[in-house]
């Protein structure tokens, strides 16, 4: 479309089209505030090379929290070279008589490298145990050593950082229902993801489990309230850039985590037990 044929379009009274172009601005804004923290990234990825050091990520949450969006963000313009995604699917029966967490440690970070875990080893603490995907024994088995094995990788220098991304029951049906409409997003629609709302209150009982269990000076919980997505990205880069005290750092920029939606582990288990004194249940 040449340039005046736009103007023309713009000035006839297509409402539907301006709304399209506003929300093409929103993402240009938001895409253009983000992209000074993500070029951070890659300095911190250069810290990293140099250093020789490991650098794991945890993303949790629960299913259309904003994980995938959140992932795609970090890593959009970081060096290829130097980090990877990790999401395993269903274990083999090979692995499901292993350790547990023997095939996560086989995708862990060499020198100079990120890992980004979409879901991890807690997935048994949160969905294996709700849809009967690990027995009584193997989740307790977890809860009990899981503290440890983490704290085993912060004392070999692995720069180890865990967000949760927390979504509202009413956004997370919201996003399904796009899933559901959107022909580019069904394919992320399952049916586990119809029984997450069923089950909300189960998985908010095991979250505050988790939590409670597994949130330590040595190993934090971040977690981001992720009903806007945008913001929950920003503050999950800015989490990143603040594990590791890397050169060049542009001080210029807010590295200033959001606390109307950025709370540490501790915190969200405080809110949470705040909550269930006030109406009889968790709410978040």
């Amino acid at each position: 479309m040449e340039y005046q044929v736009f103007l023309d379009v713009l000035a006839q009274d297509e409402e539907d089209f301006k709304q399209l172009l506003y929300k093409r601005y929103l993402r240009y804004t938001e895409d253009e505030e983000i992209k000074p923290y993500q070029a951070e990234l890659i300095k911190l990825q250069d810290h990293l090379e140099k250093q020789q050091q490991k650098m794991i990520i945890l993303i949790e949450g629960r299913d259309a929290a904003g994980k995938g969006g959140s992932i795609r963000r970090i890593t959009r313009y970081m060096n290829e070279k130097h980090y990877r995604v990790v999401a395993l699917g269903k274990p083999s029966n090979v692995q499901t008589s292993q350790w547990y967490f023997q095939r996560y440690v086989e995708h862990f970070p060499r020198g100079g490298e990120i890992v980004l875990f979409d879901r991890s080893w807690y997935n048994r603490a949160m969905v294996e145990p709700i849809f009967d995907f690990c027995t009584q024994q193997q989740y307790t088995t977890f809860m009990n050593t899981v503290a440890q094995f983490e704290n085993d990788l912060v004392e070999h220098d692995i720069v180890f950082h865990k967000i949760y991304f927390s979504v509202s029951k009413k956004t997370q049906q919201e996003r399904f229902l796009d899933r559901e409409t959107n022909n580019l997003k069904k394919w992320k629609l399952s049916e586990i993801d119809v029984q997450m709302q069923e089950r909300w209150d189960e998985f908010t009982e095991m979250k505050y489990q988790m939590l409670k269990r597994t949130h330590s000076h040595t190993s934090p919980w971040a977690i981001i309230r992720s009903n806007d997505k945008h913001r929950a990205h920003l503050n999950a880069i800015k989490s990143i850039l603040n594990k590791v005290d890397y050169e060049s750092r542009n001080m210029s920029l807010d590295y200033t985590v959001d606390e109307e939606i950025y709370y540490s582990g501790a915190r969200e288990i405080e809110l949470m037990e705040n909550h269930l004194h006030e109406t009889g249940k968790f709410i978040v």
